[in-house]
């Protein structure tokens, strides 16, 4: 496969980011005031497939929502067409994940399950 075949699909991400938000009981509005967002049409954007969000925010997303970006970024790659070193990438990911998502759930805890 080609590397300019690959493509993100918006429509299929943002359905995605829409399911992760709901499983999660989050409204739009708690899930903008978590990533420090002034308003919720950034996430209603992502939702209709209008944009994708940011690297910083998919990261704030994957640590939100606990799982990895490339379960929030939908691709027409299938699993045979995945790198050999997507493993090596997420057993990384997956430990990064954990120091961040310490220092960033503080600040998730207070926002969304305070009522603050």
């Amino acid at each position: 496969m080609d590397i300019f075949d690959v493509f993100v699909d918006m429509q299929a991400t943002g359905d995605r980011i829409k399911q992760l938000r709901k499983e999660k009981h989050m409204r739009v509005f708690d899930l903008a005031n978590a990533l420090g967002l002034e308003s919720e049409q950034a996430i209603y954007k992502w939702q209709r497939g209008q944009c994708l969000p940011n690297a910083d925010n998919l990261v704030r997303l994957s640590i939100l929502f606990g799982c990895h970006i490339d379960d929030i970024l939908i691709h027409n790659m299938t699993g045979e067409d995945e790198s050999p070193l997507l493993p090596l990438y997420r057993d990384f990911y997956g430990t990064w994940q954990l120091i961040a998502g310490s220092l960033f759930n503080y600040k998730v805890n207070v926002i969304c399950f305070s009522g603050h």
